[in-house]
């Protein structure tokens, strides 16, 4: 009588292939990550413009009308996220800057900043820059330098 004797556990190859598929599974997940949390902080970004721009709003309302500087704007505008510069007088995250006084003016401003230009609104934006026309003495621009893109800027016109 022939009786084959059957030993229960994995062979070798199946524990390395296993191994494999579980290393790419976990490559993959780490090559993606990056990009992932890139994109989450533009989303971030872009809803701090929005909190901006709502604080300029509010203190035009309280103010007849008139636009804020970057100090005075800083007390309107709560709950901005992590991915902006600290808020100090040495290096303001939040910057208000002068009206353009030529029909176009590009703008960049530095990755963690978010400027405010009043008189203008959004025209093109480029890889080097952030391109504002001229607008009227009511509107306003707010930009911010977003990660993805290669470098692009996200503008909000009043």
């Amino acid at each position: 009588m022939n009786l084959l004797r059957k030993e229960k556990g994995f062979t070798i190859i199946e524990v390395v292939l296993v191994l494999a598929i579980a290393g790419l599974i976990f490559l993959m997940v780490f090559i993606a990550l990056p990009a992932l949390q890139r994109n989450q902080r533009d989303t971030a970004r872009k809803s701090d413009v929005a909190s901006v721009a709502s604080g300029v709003v509010a203190y035009t309302g309280n103010n007849r009308g008139s636009f804020p500087t970057t100090v005075l704007l800083a007390s309107y505008v709560k709950d901005v996220s992590d991915n902006i510069l600290p808020n100090t007088v040495a290096a303001p995250s939040i910057i208000v800057q002068t009206a353009p006084t030529e029909a176009s003016t590009n703008v960049a401003p530095e990755d963690g900043n978010i400027w405010v230009t009043p008189g203008s609104e959004c025209s093109t934006s480029s890889v080097g820059g952030q391109l504002l026309s001229k607008g009227t003495t009511r509107q306003f621009t707010v930009i911010t330098k977003l990660e993805s893109g290669g470098g692009a800027y996200f503008c909000q016109n009043s």
